[in-house]
């Protein structure tokens, strides 16, 4: 039996006792509807984080964690037209759905109670080889290699779909708090569309990078003028009352994450009066995928990496929560 390196998540728990584990697994095989694919890059998300950590409760033992999975389609199951062996394809954390409850009926399969995720409910692409079923893998635009390409399938996916939930009006101001992989790619959206975002983090490196990539201001304080919206990708909850506040009349703030700490109490006047709006995000639809990786192939965006061989797993996750890099980190195999 083929065996392959893999990092399991063997015990959820703070990332200084190395919840992730080298493992020795099979080389799995595609079933009907799936593809095996070859993987060449994966991207490391603060998701995994959460999971490694225990802050999202496993849904399987020893998960293989990574949904920003890059490679080449080795071989394919019963029933399947399309990828063909051969192409190159994403996996991103839309896994399953169920295609017939009255959310996916509607087009809001994101929000499907029997909806499925990569590196949650199956094994992701913290491996050489995974599985996935082929109606949701991605076509990946061409111009960007495997390293650039893996954070596009989760940070530039959540990205796009939380500054359409931001409800940002054409030549808007937008808010953005923190500055990691999903929001960096956010902000080249936002300022392609004619925006002027303000960025708020306490990283002096991401402070840079946002002013290098065309945003109007980075500071650690407030924005220096009024939003007509916002996105919240730091996952602190203590953020959210300022955030509203910074809102002009209007205003929307989306709240980018799948885990946020406890928010404080809000004052009504100060925080929602004026029709100021609070929204969460939660994963995304498949359409949003092919929107923005369609965007993505006609305006080239700058893909801030940091790469890690697979090897090193355990410490891209460390170094992310140290917030020792900018952008995002994707771990090459």
């Amino acid at each position: 039996m083929e065996t392959m390196t893999a990092w399991r998540v063997e015990r959820p728990g703070p990332i200084a006792t190395h919840p992730l584990r080298e493992a020795a697994l099979p080389v799995p095989e595609a079933g009907d509807g799936e593809v095996l694919i070859r993987v060449r890059a994966c991207g490391v998300c603060r998701t995994d984080l959460h999971l490694a950590e225990g802050d999202l409760p496993p849904h399987r033992a020893g998960t293989v964690p990574g949904h920003q999975v890059v490679g080449v389609v080795e071989a394919v199951g019963a029933g399947v037209g399309e990828p063909a062996v051969g192409d190159r394809v994403g996996v991103a954390w839309l896994r399953w759905t169920c295609g017939v409850c009255r959310y996916c009926r509607r087009g809001d399969e994101n929000l499907c109670p029997d909806s499925r995720y990569t590196g949650w409910d199956a094994d992701g692409g913290y491996a050489q080889w995974c599985v996935a079923p082929a109606g949701y893998v991605y076509r990946l635009p061409e111009d960007y290699g495997d390293e650039e390409v893996a954070p596009l399938l989760c940070a530039g996916i959540i990205g796009y779909r939380a500054l359409r939930r931001a409800e940002l009006p054409e030549g808007g101001r937008l808010g953005i708090y923190g500055f990691g992989a999903s929001a960096h790619l956010a902000a080249q959206v936002a300022i392609a569309q004619g925006a002027a975002v303000h960025v708020v983090t306490r990283s002096a490196a991401a402070r840079e990078l946002a002013l290098a990539l065309g945003a109007a201001s980075a500071s650690a304080g407030a924005p220096p003028e009024p939003l007509d919206a916002a996105i919240l990708f730091a996952p602190v909850g203590t953020l959210v009352p300022p955030a509203l506040a910074a809102l002009d009349r209007g205003g929307t703030l989306a709240i980018a994450g799948i885990h946020l700490t406890d928010i404080p109490s809000l004052r009504y006047d100060e925080h929602l009066f004026e029709e100021r709006t609070l929204r969460s995000v939660t994963a995304n639809t498949r359409d949003d995928g092919r929107e923005f990786l369609a965007l993505a192939a006609r305006h080239r965006l700058r893909v801030s990496t940091t790469a890690y061989p697979l090897a090193e797993a355990g410490r891209a996750l460390a170094d992310l929560e140290a917030d020792r890099f900018s952008g995002a980190a994707v771990l090459t195999i």
